[in-house]
């Protein structure tokens, strides 16, 4: 029986000018796309802890709240590995426009510089890999 792995997705969201933003990032190498903060939930963790944790690795923010679970669901990845994936949906204030990052949960992201920015829609970027499978209940 193959285990899933566990991730938690983080819809990091704001309101500017009255419209609601989704907090995206490009990666420095270029197959790896746009996307949006994730990570692996360490086996002590559980969901929760994890996107928390995952927020402040690849965001570099510490001011912001989770708002609710939006939902979990299994999604298998291009190498067969079956994802347990849990989406948030977090909410931030008084964060600039875009900025770049570099992670400091070390591993395959030490050393690399991620760029931030907003998308007012769901269609506004192309999202790697699932990322963007539940924009729609945030832009509703």
């Amino acid at each position: 029986m193959v285990i899933p792995i566990k991730k938690a997705y983080g819809y990091v969201t704001r309101i500017n000018n009255g419209e609601t933003q989704v907090l995206v990032f490009q990666h420095p190498i270029k197959e790896a796309g746009i996307q949006i903060p994730k990570g692996t939930v360490k086996p002590q963790e559980d969901a929760y802890q994890a996107v928390i944790r995952e927020m402040k690795e690849e965001t570099g923010l510490e001011n912001f709240h989770v708002e609710k679970l939006i939902t979990e669901d299994f999604w298998e990845n291009v190498d067969g590995a079956i994802h347990n994936r849990y989406f948030y949906q977090i909410s931030v204030s008084n964060v600039p426009d875009e900025w770049d990052h570099q992670p400091t949960g070390g591993g395959d992201e030490a050393g690399l510089t991620f760029h931030f920015f907003w998308i007012s829609s769901e269609h506004e970027v192309q999202l790697i890999k699932g990322h963007g499978d539940y924009l729609n209940r945030i832009f509703t």
